[in-house]
């Protein structure tokens, strides 16, 4: 079926413009999403579970595969994500205000690269209307895939309100998540990067972790698990401030990585701006895990995303440390099983992990 998907009906979609076919994809999706019973038939057959499930950060995750952020924007597909043979879904990003994100056309595909450059800039409903909307998908359901919510910076908010921003949206949504991302590391919101400098980063982190631990005790429940999101473009040492911050603050783990702005060949002359995903970021994004993974000693969870495009590249962020990946370019390129393909052959090879 994957083949017949690169063969037959990718290159139908590709004919479109990239945010319409999404668009067009995601309200497929919600409608199956909405379809409870169809949805659970489908999980039977491609979510593929490990011998016992993925412990991280006290969530258990059914397999190593996750969607990663910002093909959800709004949480309203995330539910028929399972049935597609992704172990978690990440959601988002998500800001406190509502925004429209960039002027289009703002994704560009590459086929023969297998690589996607977006500008698209946070656009998204807002923290209290996607809440709202997960509050009533889920209802009093228990869902199987873990559900992980992304949050970033509204555009409108300047760099010394930032902690407040997160912690409006957190505020909102966490009641919901199975974990939350910090994104401090889109290419695509201006000054957004500079959230990760040493000068902004633990006022930043500890402020949100503060109010976690104050959210939790009013709600009477454990703090909700936070990762953050880094870029793959951060030098070793701008990594290692953050490992030790993240570390002192007692966070759950790290996602990397984002997009890259840089511009390896053959894109070295491309006048496209944005964030550079797909397989030319598959290097950068393995070698930052292996990075973090040896800095830390394999202890601290790291989910792995960039550049995976088909079972290999996989395999090789789980070698170089990563204790889930997610999928995003490689699900565009790959069709609707690829998340099920790279998920069992992970577990065939899951002895060679420990989790």
């Amino acid at each position: 079926m994957g083949s017949f998907y690169k063969k037959v009906i990718r290159p139908v979609l590709f004919k479109g413009n990239p945010e319409s076919v999404h668009n067009l994809s995601a309200a497929m999706l919600g409608t199956l999403g909405m379809i409870r019973p169809l949805c659970a038939l489908s999980e039977c057959f491609n979510l593929i579970r490990t011998e016992r499930p993925i412990r991280l950060f006290g969530v258990d995750f059914p397999n190593h595969v996750g969607l990663a952020a910002g093909m959800d924007k709004n949480a309203t597909f995330w539910r028929a994500l399972g049935a597609l043979g992704f172990g978690h879904v990440e959601v988002g990003t998500i800001t406190f205000h509502g925004q429209p994100g960039n002027p289009k056309p703002r994704v560009f595909r590459y086929p023969e690269q297998e690589a996607i450059i977006n500008r698209m800039g946070f656009n998204n409903d807002g923290a209290e209307k996607v809440a709202a909307r997960i509050r009533r998908q889920k209802g009093s359901k228990q869902w199987k895939t873990p559900l992980g919510i992304n949050i970033g910076k509204s555009k409108i908010t300047p760099l010394e309100g930032a902690a407040q921003d997160y912690i409006g949206s957190f505020n909102l949504l966490a009641e919901y998540a199975d974990f939350i991302t910090l994104n401090i590391s889109s290419p695509n919101t201006p000054g957004l990067r500079d959230l990760q400098k040493k000068e902004h980063l633990y006022d930043l982190l500890s402020a949100i972790m503060e109010n976690n631990k104050h959210w939790a005790k009013r709600k009477e429940r454990n703090p909700v698990p936070i990762l953050l999101k880094v870029a793959p473009d951060l030098s070793f040492p701008e990594l290692d401030n953050a490992l030790e911050v993240l570390l002192s603050l007692d966070y759950a783990g790290i996602v990397a990585t984002n997009t890259t702005i840089s511009r390896p060949s053959p894109f070295s002359s491309d006048s496209e701006t944005g964030g550079l995903s797909g397989a030319p970021v598959d290097e950068l994004s393995t070698r930052m895990i292996n990075y973090i993974s040896r800095r830390t000693e394999g202890r601290f969870p790291i989910i792995g995303v960039g550049g995976i495009m088909d079972e290999a590249s996989a395999g090789r962020k789980m070698d170089a440390g990563a204790s889930l990946v997610q999928l995003y370019t490689g699900f565009v390129y790959g069709g609707p099983f690829f998340p099920k393909n790279i998920a069992f052959s992970l577990k065939r090879h899951s002895d060679k992990w420990l989790y």
